[in-house]
């Protein structure tokens, strides 16, 4: 495979892991933003169980206790969906992690190659500069000879 074609490889491999590093800092910011999301609720949900508790010591009627319990139970239920929300935000934060270093080992990869490309292209020109060297040197002693 030629040089250009491979530093064109790597500039597509460099692109992807941009896009895959972007992708990556997008699910961090929305993990980051659900637990942020979960603490209000959690401390919404505290507040609301401290005034509960406050009105009860002033005394509560049946219907008013059921109504608030009931609220009580629905903001339960939210934080348990959030718990699940919470594994599949986890779970994108560490595949689109997975994906990032998949793309920087490709990368890496590429580079490796154009490397090696080089390096043997800058052999083969000492090669080709020593044979030219040695066959002057030959022309030379064979032009003294005669």
């Amino acid at each position: 495979m030629s040089e250009r074609a491979l530093e064109l490889i790597l500039e597509q491999a460099k692109e992807k892991e941009h896009n895959a590093f972007l992708a990556l800092e997008q699910a961090k910011r929305d993990l980051d933003g659900f637990y942020l999301q979960r603490e209000q609720i959690e401390k919404y949900r505290f507040d609301y169980c401290r005034q509960l508790t406050e009105r009860g010591q002033n005394g509560l009627t049946g219907s008013q206790f059921s109504h608030l319990h009931k609220f009580l139970g629905q903001l339960d239920e939210t934080l348990a969906q959030q718990a699940a929300a919470g594994r599949e935000f986890e779970r994108q934060v560490e595949q689109c992690a997975d994906i990032w270093q998949e793309t920087r080992k490709a990368r890496k990869s590429v580079e490796w190659l154009l490397e090696k490309k080089g390096a043997e292209r800058e052999q083969r020109l000492a090669r080709q500069e020593q044979k030219l060297m040695d066959e002057f040197a030959t022309l030379q002693s064979a032009r003294r000879m005669r």
